[in-house]
């Protein structure tokens, strides 16, 4: 195994069990808002409490990002030091720029939130909340729009030495291709802290424990998953998706695996690609489908694989391939149980429908799956390239760094980041077992209080 390979693995690694972390943390940032919101619209201290409850699991949640997200960094230097070399000069400003403003803004006001209460009045720590969420926000959108530059590079220019500095940093921030793509990363967001909040509800309900709460969060998961799940589907997803075969139909085409050019091109549900005879085994299909939903008529031509040289092809086309079904088909999944569950909610059957809390407890760990799919979708869908057009994936990577240093620093990851899994597990299950009304400053929750 080569040290391309190696590094590669490295980073695939490293980013996706750091992802696991945000996606949680924009989400509930969010959710924590609108409960406090609730909390002094309603008069109503349960919301309070269930608040300072998901703050802790999101203490320990941004905890655990800020670990996995640093030695990142570090690895644009240690293992992709020719990429960072020719890129630095536009890749280096929004990276600086979530560091130095919107880290530090969340970091600062989770203090605040966390521990000023007593101190602060009521709208002074809904707003340290919102600012909280503010932060993590504008923190996703910098990194987004890093990586839109490298799936649709804008306002570049090209330097005598062969590196690349921006022309216009409003244009690298307004790239079309990041606002698509941060909308739709956003809406995933929500979805994961949607089905988290609901799921222990849900188990709450189901152990007639903190019913109070339960219910709370169920609604607050229900009512924000059902609009998260339609919004990553349609709006963002849809437009997301035709600005991909507009500017990457080759990345399109393996998605879809679709190896040959063709009108009235149908959408593969299910089916499994075979890339040596360029094919989909056993295919459901529904004809004409991917005509109109990128171009929006059934007759439209949609470009195949044998429209590109083999050299242009997404490498590991199977594993696009299923990364992007597998997407799409829990974002079917999460769709139709939240619709379901608003359904019952309405009909004020939620709560004692168990079939359903049992779907909507034992789906939390779904979204990350969803989320880590769609990501792995997004970027080896990129490939062959690091930077799309400009730079080859062979040209970034540091050619010093050997193979066998390569694999001795990701075995230590390896092991380090199975340790941070259990401490993260173990203290997330004790807050959930203590249930909000052992959160500090909490009073029981038969007591009815209101904000003053």
């Amino acid at each position: 195994m080569d040290s391309l390979v190696i590094h590669r693995i490295h980073f695939a690694f490293t980013i996706t069990y750091h992802y696991l972390f945000p996606q949680l943390t924009m989400g509930l940032a969010l959710l924590i808002v609108i409960m406090k919101t609730l909390a002094l619209t309603r008069k109503n201290e349960t919301y309070n409490r269930a608040a300072r409850f998901w703050a802790r699991i999101f203490a320990v949640n941004f905890l655990l990002g800020v670990i996995t997200g640093i030695p990142m960094e570090f690895q644009f230097g240690t293992n992709w030091s020719h990429f960072s070399q020719l890129t630095g000069g536009v890749i280096g400003q929004p990276l600086a720029m979530e560091g130095v403003f919107s880290f530090f803004l969340e970091s600062a006001f989770l203090g605040l939130f966390l521990f000023g209460e007593k101190r602060l009045t009521p709208w002074q720590h809904w707003g340290s909340a919102f600012l909280v969420f503010l932060g993590s926000w504008i923190s996703g959108f910098f990194i987004i729009v890093t990586d839109a530059w490298m799936q649709h590079p804008v306002a570049y220019r090209i330097l005598a030495n062969g590196s690349y500095e921006v022309t216009s940093f409003w244009k690298l921030l307004m790239n079309p291709w990041g606002l698509l793509q941060y909308a739709h990363n956003m809406c995933g967001a929500v979805v994961t802290a949607s089905f988290v909040v609901a799921a222990v509800g849900a188990f709450y309900v189901l152990e007639k424990r903190s019913l109070e709460y339960g219910k709370v969060f169920l609604k607050i998961g229900v009512v924000a998953g059902i609009l998260s799940c339609t919004m990553q589907i349609f709006p963002t997803g849809d437009l997301h998706g035709k600005y991909v075969a507009r500017h990457q139909p080759v990345a399109m085409a393996g998605m879809e695996g679709l190896f040959k050019t063709q009108k009235d091109a149908p959408i593969v549900l299910l089916g499994q690609l075979d890339e040596e005879h360029q094919r989909i085994e056993n295919p459901l299909a529904v004809n004409d489908v991917l005509s109109f939903l990128i171009y929006g008529t059934t007759s439209a031509e949609v470009k195949g694989l044998d429209q590109f040289p083999k050299d242009m092809w997404p490498t590991t086309l199977p594993l696009l391939y299923f990364s992007y079904h597998i997407m799409a088909g829990l974002g079917t999944y999460f769709l139709l149980i939240m619709f379901i569950a608003a359904f019952l909610l309405w009909r004020d059957r939620l709560f004692q429908t168990r079939w359903v809390l049992w779907f909507l407890m034992l789906s939390f760990p779904l979204p990350y799956i969803a989320n880590t799919a769609g990501w792995m979708t997004a970027e080896i869908g990129r490939q062959p390239w690091l930077v799309y057009g400009l730079i080859r994936t062979t040209e970034g990577y540091s050619k010093y760094v050997s193979a066998g240093d390569g694999l001795f620093t990701l075995l230590g990851f390896l092991g380090l980041y199975a340790v941070l899994s259990v401490l993260f597990v173990v203290l997330v299950y004790r807050i959930i077992q203590e249930g909000p009304e052992h959160t500090p400053h909490a009073v029981t929750s038969d007591t009815a209080l209101t904000t003053h």
